[in-house]
């Protein structure tokens, strides 16, 4: 069966990167649950995509100019009025604990910073600290990120995230010792799809939206797919 994954939390519908959109994700039946991190000023973990809080936040500046006393203190779900509730920027020892509660898989987009040596290494302490090895994904457009990863910790899988054509990926994920390959869905034809997975190369194509792609890629057989459509890709995924 494909897993569905929920893209920065149930991200269609609530607002991205919170714990209100990860605890929604497992309400409406994910497999797992996408995210990004940053690193503070302070050197925390903290759960959010850009490298400035400008856009998801009602606040200003860059994510490591802040500590994380500071960054919390913004709302994180200020667009989203209907909810009524502020929501914090999460740190990922936040989702951990959260995830001992569930059975959720969980990918952790590690982004590609100037200091991805230190956020992969607190990112490995934390992933081990919780026992979570077997549940976690560790993805990057940084390819240094991920093989650092997997030099200080084998035990969680790894996968490299592009956007561009890739020459018999699953060649190259296996060189890496990657087990999976997250590509844009739009270079993830379906002789990339079979040939991966004949490999032993898991694929998550990435973001997953329409109806069309969905379908496509359940009848492949794809291994998961990460999608901000939670709901409509659980439907689809019944027919």
């Amino acid at each position: 069966m494909t897993l569905i994954f929920a893209h920065r939390g149930y991200s269609g519908a609530y607002p991205e990167n919170t714990m209100l959109a990860f605890m929604q994700a497992e309400k409406f039946c994910a497999d797992g649950i996408e995210l990004d991190v940053q690193l503070t000023k302070d050197g925390e973990v903290v759960v959010i995509h850009d490298e400035t809080i400008d856009r998801t936040t009602n606040g200003k500046g860059f994510v490591k100019d802040y500590t994380l006393a500071e960054l919390q203190k913004f709302d994180a779900s200020y667009t989203y009025k209907k909810f009524g509730k502020r929501n914090p920027i999460p740190t990922l020892e936040e989702v951990l604990q959260w995830l001992q509660s569930n059975h959720l898989y969980c990918n952790i987009e590690l982004k590609s910073g100037t200091s991805y040596e230190e956020l992969v290494e607190k990112v490995i302490y934390l992933v081990r600290s919780y026992r979570m090895s077997e549940r976690i994904i560790v993805s990057s457009f940084n390819h240094y990120s991920i093989v650092h990863s997997y030099r200080l910790a084998p035990e969680v899988e790894i996968a490299p995230l592009y956007r561009e054509g890739l020459y018999m990926p699953w060649i190259y994920a296996g060189a890496i010792h990657a087990k999976a390959i997250h590509p844009n869905f739009k270079v993830a034809p379906d002789f990339i799809i079979k040939s991966s997975l004949k490999h032993g190369i898991k694929v998550r194509p990435y973001t997953v939206n329409n109806e069309k792609e969905m379908k496509r890629l359940f009848s492949l057989g794809c291994s998961a797919i990460i999608t901000d459509e939670l709901k409509k890709a659980v439907q689809y995924r019944k027919q």
